[in-house]
């Protein structure tokens, strides 16, 4: 019996990387900022183009029938409701001598259940006056209608107490018309007869007696409920604040700005799928990441910041010379969303290597040519590319050009054996990170390392691979392949650390 071993499949990537996530709505901190003060600006311009209208309030203590102390508000939420109808608005309007219809005049008030007896009336008009004669005349009309449902429902209530009461008189009268007649006769059957009709007159008796007792005091609880609804704080008028109302809108317009900016952030972040951590870009590549450039903000430079920034830019030259200076072969250095900062840095490595003999750099990025400038005593020789022809064949050739989307694939072979990778981080997509791998594969060109610019700061990933695909050839430092499982390849390579440079290429002149 045979056994066929298969190499380890890697382990599944999550659905959701939340660390990147978090990495690049970090990134775009400039959007979801913008929002949030555009919201803040909104929120107070609102404020002052459109004020709040003058108001006034008013609270009523409304007494229910039906109270009780474990109630959730049901009651106040429908005094709420019958607050809000036509048959109230009316009446209020009759009573201010008003033409104005009622249903515009509903969108002028509101209620608010304070308490679970508490209402309060909120009221807009044109001016502060008009606005406390409308809370009143409401706080009024609402009274008078509560009242009358009060009176109305005990008089219902007593009104068919009453009746019943006199079915049970006219009833009662019966039975004193049989006793009267049931007393002139005698044996055993008329003297049970007559003792029935005594027991029911006697029970019509009480339930006349309880319904009359029961009807009274309908009547009689009545009027503790009309006199407990009543208008307990007078209508007065809302003093308004600008600056407080222009905070408050401000501050809300801020949040729901910022709220918005970073959903913005992240569902693009999420659909844009644009790798922005060290050991996302170094997968994807297929190569390591071996030195890193690091943006400063956007300010005047002091004297620290200049010698920090000459010492990153020292540090990264040399460690891109210890890189490519191992062989003679011709050597490019391709970008990706850093075609000015990529041109900076190959004309650093360029005085770099030339100090081990004459360099001829060759130019093939988009926009100004290098081959343009005015060159500077001690600068390389710069040409562009079909011009390189004429060099002489003992200069060292350094190759700088583009692997952004339109390259022509075929032409990288000319500007170099090998090639060191300049992206910046979160500019291209993950899959055209995988299109410039197999591309660079294709064309046999071995990928020295990637020098990632605007890397984040708090970046702590491995960026270095240990084991990659056979088709991402990653320099001379790789070791013998060696078969595993079912045939495929193992790469063993020396690792090479990342040197972290603390500044970026747009500070460098």
């Amino acid at each position: 019996m045979t056994t066929r071993t298969t190499p380890e499949s890697p382990a599944a990537a999550p659905l959701l990387d939340l660390q990147s996530l978090v990495v690049a709505v970090r990134r775009r901190r400039r959007l979801w900022g913008s929002l949030a003060l555009l919201g803040l600006l909104l929120g107070a311009a609102v404020a002052v183009l459109r004020p709040p209208p003058p108001t006034a309030v008013t609270e009523v203590l409304v007494a229910h029938q039906a109270d009780q102390p474990n109630d959730p508000g049901t009651l106040i939420r429908t005094d709420v409701a019958l607050l809000h109808t036509t048959a109230i608005a009316g009446k209020a309007l009759q009573s201010l001598g008003s033409s104005e219809d009622p249903e515009d005049f509903l969108r002028d008030y509101g209620g608010t259940g304070l308490t679970n007896n508490v209402l309060q009336i909120q009221v807009t008009a044109p001016s502060d006056a008009e606005a406390v004669a409308r809370a009143g005349a409401l706080a009024d009309a609402f009274v008078a209608d509560h009242v009358r449902r009060i009176k109305e429902a005990a008089d219902a209530q007593a009104k068919a107490l009453l009746d019943q009461r006199d079915r049970l008189r006219e009833e009662l009268a019966r039975v004193n018309q049989e006793i009267g007649g049931g007393q002139q006769q005698s044996g055993p059957k008329a003297s049970a007869n007559l003792e029935s009709l005594f027991a029911s007159r006697a029970e019509l008796t009480a339930r006349i007696t309880d319904f009359g007792q029961r009807a009274a005091e309908a009547s009689v609880g009545t009027p503790q409920l009309v006199a407990g609804t009543q208008i307990v704080d007078a209508p007065r008028a809302v003093k308004q604040s600008l600056p407080r109302t222009a905070a408050t809108d401000a501050a809300i317009g801020l949040v729901l700005g910022l709220v918005l900016g970073i959903a913005v952030a992240a569902v693009g972040a999420v659909v844009a799928d644009r790798p922005v951590l060290r050991r996302e870009i170094a997968a994807n590549l297929g190569a390591s990441v071996i030195a890193e450039l690091r943006r400063v903000p956007r300010r005047p430079a002091g004297r620290w910041q200049r010698r920090r920034t000459r010492a990153a830019r020292t540090r990264l030259t040399a460690t891109l010379a210890r890189t490519v200076g191992g062989s003679a072969e011709a050597v490019s250095l391709l970008e990706l969303g850093c075609a000015r900062g990529t041109g900076v840095i190959a004309l650093d490595l360029a005085g770099a290597l030339a100090e081990n003999g004459p360099v001829v750099l060759v130019d093939t990025l988009p926009g100004p040519r290098f081959a343009r400038r005015r060159p500077q005593p001690g600068d390389p020789t710069v040409v562009e590319r079909g011009r390189d022809a004429a060099a002489p064949g003992q200069e060292r050739r350094l190759g700088v050009g583009s692997v952004a989307p339109g390259t022509a694939w075929t032409d990288l072979r000319d500007l170099g054996d090998r090639t060191v990778l300049v992206v910046r981080a979160g500019h291209g997509s993950a899959a055209w990170l995988h299109t410039v791998a197999r591309q660079l594969a294709d064309q046999r060109i071995p990928v020295l390392g990637v020098v990632l610019i605007d890397p984040d700061p708090r970046d702590r990933t491995d960026g270095t691979l240990w084991d990659g695909p056979r088709s991402a050839q990653r320099g001379p430092s790789e070791g013998p392949a060696r078969p595993i499982g079912t045939g495929r390849r193992r790469t063993e390579r020396v690792p090479m650390w990342t040197a972290r440079v603390p500044d970026s290429d747009q500070e460098v002149r």
